[in-house]
C-alpha cells in the first residue's frame, strides 16, 4: 500500500474524544518502548508523523492517525513502564481497557513483541485479553534488526511456543530493515 496522505488527527483520553465516523481501525498494543510510533512511521514511509522517543512511556494517550481518509493506526499507551506512576498506570489501563471495550471501529488488533525477549508477564496479560475479546489480531515481533537474520524466525516460533499461539498470525517486523513491510500490509489490508 503506498500512503499518501497521513495525518496526526487526535489524542484521545474518553470515548467522547475518539474521532467520530466509521473509518477501521487497526490498533497498536503492546509495552512502553517496543516500537509501536516507529512501526507507524516505517508504514507510511514517513519519519516523523508519530513521535518517537528513547525515553519509554511517552504516549500516555490514545493518539488516532488517518491514513488516506480509509482507515486510522490507534496507538494505545505502552504498558509495563515502570517509572510511571501507579496512578498513571492506572488511568493509562483505563484508557486502554475503555477504548478496547467500546471502540466500535477496532477492525484489527497489533499487538508488538521485542523479539529478543521472551513476552513478559504484562505481554502475556494484553494477549489473554485480546484473546478473550474476540477482536481480529494479529502479533508481531518487532526489532528483528537488532538479531541476525538467520535467527528471526527460530525466534518468532519461540514467541509463538512461548504464547501458545496455534491458529493466529505471529510475524517479524523491522522499522530499521522495512524487509517485512509488504506481509504486514497484506494482513491490514485483509481488515480495512
Amino acid at each position: 500500500m503506498i500512503v499518501k496522505n497521513a495525518k496526526f488527527e487526535i489524542s484521545a483520553v474518553s470515548k467522547k474524544q475518539y474521532p467520530s465516523g466509521d473509518l477501521p481501525e487497526i490498533v497498536l498494543v503492546g509495552k512502553s518502548n517496543v516500537g509501536k510510533s516507529s512501526f507507524i512511521n516505517t508504514m507510511i514511509n514517513r519519519k516523523n508523523l508519530a513521535r518517537t522517543s528513547n525515553t519509554p512511556g511517552k504516549t500516555r494517550q490514545i493518539n488516532f492517525y488517518n491514513i488516506d481518509q480509509k482507515f486510522y493506526f490507534v496507538d494505545l499507551p505502552g504498558y509495563g513502564f515502570s517509572k510511571m506512576s501507579k496512578k498513571e498506570k492506572i488511568i493509562s489501563g483505563r484508557y486502554i481497557e475503555e477504548y478496547l471495550e467500546q471502540g466500535k471501529n477496532v477492525a484489527l488488533i497489533i499487538l508488538l513483541l521485542d523479539i529478543r525477549h521472551n513476552p513478559t508477564e504484562d505481554d502475556i496479560l494484553m494477549y489473554d485479553y485480546i484473546l478473550r475479546s474476540n477482536l481480529p489480531f494479529i502479533v508481531l515481533t518487532n526489532k528483528a534488526d537488532k538479531i541476525a537474520v538467520t535467527k528471526v524466525d527460530a525466534e518468532v516460533e519461540r514467541i509463538k511456543q512461548s504464547l501458545g499461539i496455534s491458529f493466529s498470525t505471529i510475524l517479524p517486523f523491522s522499522s530499521e530493515r522495512k524487509i517485512y513491510i509488504d506481509n504486514v500490509w497484506e494482513k491490514i489490508e485483509n481488515f480495512i
